[in-house]
This record gives C-alpha cells, structure tokens and sequence, in this order.
C-alpha cells in the first residue's frame, strides 16, 4: 500500500506498506442489505440473469449478500483513489453497544496483512480491548506487546490487542489487531530508523485505519523467526520496549483468514470508470473464492502465481521489477519511468500516454500477462474534483517495484488468495484478474 497526496505543491507520501513490511468512528452501515449497485462495466464477473453477461448492459451481482460489503471511493479520505469500507469491533465476545463501535473510513487494503485501527477512532473502546501478551523472548509471558508496522514512508506504531472484526454479516473473532498511536509506550528509536516518520494519527495515515487483506494470513513471517528492529516489542513500562521473536498465534492477523466460511480469499469489484473520472464509487468485497455461486474463479480468468511476501515480476521498459504486487491500498501506479515529466513526484506528461508492462510469476510458471495503462497529466484530470481516477501515475524511487495501485482494479474482479491452498486447479497463493 502506497497513498500519495494529492496536492501537487506538497511532498507528502503518506503511508506505504506491503513491499517494505514484506508484508474518527462513524455510522455508516458497511452491510448493502438488499441494496443493489448499479455497475457500469461488464467484466466477466457480471452475469446477468438468463445472458453470457458480455452484452455491454450494465448489471449487478449476484444477489447472495451474505458474504459481501460494499466499498467505496470518494473524497471524504483526503485525497484520491482511497477505497474504504466500515468495520464494527467488539470487545472479544460482546455485542452490547457499550462494548461495540463502528468505524467507517477503514482502508481496504489487498497490499498489507492485518486490522489496524487508530485509537482515536474508537476512544470509549480502546481501553477495554483484551491485550495480547506472550511474545517468544518475554520470560515473563505477561508483558504487553506492540508492534511498529514498516510503511515505505513511514510507521505506525501501537499496541497488540485482541477484538472481535465484523465486516458486513462476516466476523473474524478474538483476533490480534494494531492499536494505532495509543500513547501506551514511546515509539523506540529503532522503529523510526528503520521504519521512518510516525504515521500513526488520522491526518498523516488519511484513514482510520487500515483493513489489510493481502494474501498471508499473518503480517509478519520473518518476526518468527528473528527479533526485529522496527518490528515487534514487549513492553516493561512506558519507555521499555524490546524487540522480540514472535508465536504465529499471537501476530496480527488478516481477519479474512479468520471467519468461518468464505475465507481463502477475497475478490474486489469496482465499476469502470468514465473519462475524466468519478465524483464517487461504489464497489463490492467479496469474501471466498470458489466458495459460493458469487465467487466463482472463472476459467478464463489471468492467474499469477505470488512468491512467499506476495510478489511477482513486473517488466516494464527493459526494467525486471520483482517488487510488484496488486494493490488496492495504493492510490496511483507507482513505477519509476524517469522519460515521463513529473510534478512534485505525480506524472505530468503534456499527452496522455498509452503503456503497458508484462506481469508474470517471480518463479517463471505460468503465462506472462500484457496489461496497458494510461497515464495522463495528474494536474489536469484532477482540475474536476473527482474522487476516482484511473489513469494517474507517481514516480517510485525503487528500482525493483511497480505497485499496480487502485487506477488497475476500476473495471475488473480482482482475486487475491489468502494462505497457500488449492482453489479449482489453481494452487495459491495468487492474485488473479
């Protein structure tokens, strides 16, 4: 995940995640009920009852709500291109309202792993949230843990604690989420050195928080095994945390992989766009893929396989780039083409420009996939006011990354496995389009 602010005078990359990780409250109802969407593109997704669903017609989806939400995109996120849902977190095991909130303007993220919830969004909540304790190198196995999430611009920084997650009729129960900026403990040194600024209020994270649902099922693999700078901490006291190994059971963890059905993955839909843009989206999230008849893996479907951080190879301009992932939680295609004109970090060519790259499994299996794009003049596309964009770029510094950001999911299913199973004679993890 990568956001990108959109005032062109200011520098300002708010909070970027999955690749360098390796890895207030509102009312709003993320339930769609019986409320249909009017769709106006016809991937293949859409079927429409008793036709192929390629007619060209708008339609809408499948009628099973039970394992859908609807997602949006609009200008209440501060800038462009931020796809949103709301969540409901329960202390573990409650569903009184005095032990509940709901939390809208949550961060729909298929580039990181996790729940990550600012403090401030839930502050009756947050106090009584379970706290997760048991880090590996914590003799006592009492001390509280923290965790400082690596964002390419920046962290987020806050404590482990334990919540029930509701995301439309589907709830990932007793699991460790991030507390973002709490206050409980002083961010160590270490984080920021190797993770960068503070990210964690909802001004400079431009959310409440962050609704990770890439394709791991914990955020997390090396802390496992090694003791992290800029990772996770048991914490003594208020300036005592210590960098610790960690227990799978006691990370973060994708609530997806928690429910109880509908949970080896997710498939994001969203309208194609009109040119120039959209004043706001409506999408869905699907949970499960192959599970029910709403989720179906269609046979003609582009299948790429992900390496063990969720990767695969991007080759664009004579340029292999082995950091590449499908990333909702990314508000632009960010890639460094330094041919292209930009504009305090934006592309700002004078033309709009038709390109295309070859996306293709790390490991070499499977068939390479042509995907175009277009990047037009950030500058003036934005000069309507839309929320929605798909045709914006940013100039990426690394050399080995191209983030297919939210511009690449107007239009198309997006299948984003979670855990390492087989679905239909496809063996995750994968992503798929």
């Amino acid at each position: 995940m990568k956001i990108f602010s959109k005032a062109l005078w200011v520098v300002a990359a708010i909070s970027s995640v999955a690749l360098a990780a390796c890895s207030g409250g509102g009312s709003e109802s993320s339930n769609q009920g019986g409320n249909s969407i009017g769709w106006n593109a016809t991937p293949d997704w859409i079927n429409k009852p008793g036709g192929s669903g390629n007619s060209g017609d708008p339609a809408t989806p499948s009628g099973d709500k039970n394992n859908t939400v609807a997602i949006r995109v609009d200008n209440s996120m501060g800038t462009i291109n931020m796809l949103s849902a709301t969540i409901t977190v329960c202390v573990p095991g409650t569903q009184g309202a005095s032990q509940c909130t709901t939390i809208d303007r949550m961060l729909v993220d298929t580039g990181s792993v996790g729940v990550r919830i600012m403090a401030s969004a839930m502050p009756t909540l947050s106090s009584r949230l379970l706290t997760q304790v048991g880090a590996v190198d914590d003799a006592s196995g009492t001390a509280p843990i923290a965790e400082c999430m690596p964002f390419g611009s920046g962290t987020t920084w806050g404590s482990v604690k334990r919540a029930d997650v509701t995301i439309g009729s589907r709830t990932a129960s007793n699991i460790p989420i991030q507390l973002i900026g709490d206050g409980t403990y002083t961010i160590p040194s270490d984080c920021v050195a190797h993770g960068g600024p503070d990210l964690s209020t909802v001004e400079r994270l431009g959310a409440n928080g962050i609704l990770g649902i890439g394709y791991g099922t914990r955020d997390s693999k090396d802390a496992l095994t090694t003791a992290l700078p800029g990772n996770y901490y048991y914490c003594t006291g208020t300036n005592a945390c210590f960098n610790t190994r960690m227990l799978v059971t006691k990370e973060v963890m994708n609530p997806v992989a928690a429910f109880p059905s509908d949970n080896n993955g997710t498939i994001i839909r969203l309208p194609k766009l009109p040119v120039g843009g959209q004043t706001s989206v409506i999408g869905e999230l699907t949970f499960g893929i192959g599970t029910q008849s709403n989720n179906a893996l269609p046979s003609n479907v582009n299948v790429l396989a992900l390496d063990e951080y969720g990767e695969f190879t991007t080759q664009y301009q004579g340029q292999v780039l082995s950091w590449s992932a499908l990333d909702s939680g990314t508000n632009a295609f960010a890639f460094q083409d330094d041919a292209i004109p930009t504009t305090s970090g934006w592309y700002t060519p004078s033309t709009a420009l038709n390109l295309a790259a070859t996306m293709e499994a790390t490991n070499g299996k499977g068939t390479p996939i042509n995907a175009p794009f277009t990047i037009d003049n950030a500058a003036r596309v934005w000069a309507n006011g839309n929320a929605a964009y798909d045709n914006v770029g940013w100039y990426q510094s690394s050399s080995k990354m191209f983030l297919w950001g939210l511009p690449f999911f107007y239009g198309r299913s997006v299948y984003t496995t979670v855990g390492n199973g087989t679905i239909g004679k496809q063996s995750g993890p994968f992503v798929a389009f």
